[in-house]
């Protein structure tokens, strides 16, 4: 290999690197002259008017920026960045368009009877009572009398002639667990489920389970 060859290679692999290099410096001045220049507007702007889609891509670049760095980018705090994302699930997750008029309201005086009847009949339960309304001509649900009993502090049968329910609770709040599904929604608009079980006597909550797609298993 000739001397020439040699000379022509390494003046290439030293113009690479730094070619990258200025390249490299050259973003970094860009992005600190565009910094300067926001904060020229900052100061002569009072209040920054941004459209839904301004909106939008803030939002993106914070996923892409440390939030300890926020507040040296952006021109809104990081309370404002987050307000717009609950903001923009709120809009994926209305469905007023989609509302229909539900069930009728019971009747006040078919409330008052289910009441008479539970207050009337300690033994008497919801079904039962849903029971005696049928045969009265009224076509009420059982879920319907459970959820009037419940809003008037009826307790269900045979816990009304003992102790309360709130008594109940907190005599075997040892022994008592509650599991429920609570939701999460991401950045990117996905619903994450959880499963959670708590202890009612020391109050620890335990995760069962994280998942997009919740199944029985």
């Amino acid at each position: 290999m000739s001397l020439s060859v040699v000379a022509t290679l390494v003046r290439n692999l030293i113009t690479v690197p730094a070619a990258v290099l200025r390249s490299r410096m050259a973003k970094d001045a860009e992005v600190l002259a565009l910094r300067h220049e926001n904060a020229v507007l900052r100061r002569q702007i009072a209040r920054v008017c941004y459209e839904p889609a301004d909106r939008i891509w803030l939002a993106a670049f914070s996923r892409l920026i440390p939030r300890e760095r926020w507040r040296q980018v952006f021109a809104v705090t990081p309370t404002t960045l987050l307000a717009w994302h609950r903001q923009l699930l709120a809009r994926k997750w209305a469905f007023t368009q989609r509302r229909r008029p539900g069930r009728p309201s019971t009747a006040p005086a078919v409330k008052q009877l289910i009441l008479r009847l539970a207050r009337e009949n300690s033994t008497w339960g919801h079904r039962r009572i849903q029971g005696e309304l049928a045969r009265l001509g009224y076509a009420i649900a059982p879920s319907t009398v459970r959820e009037i009993l419940h809003a008037a502090g009826i307790d269900p049968t045979p816990q009304r002639s003992g102790p309360t329910w709130r008594q109940f609770l907190t005599d075997q709040a040892h022994s008592i667990i509650a599991a429920d599904i609570l939701h999460l929604d991401t950045m990117s608009l996905k619903r994450l489920y959880a499963l959670v079980v708590i202890e009612h006597g020391t109050r620890r909550l335990h995760l069962a389970g994280v998942t997009a797609h919740p199944t029985a298993q």
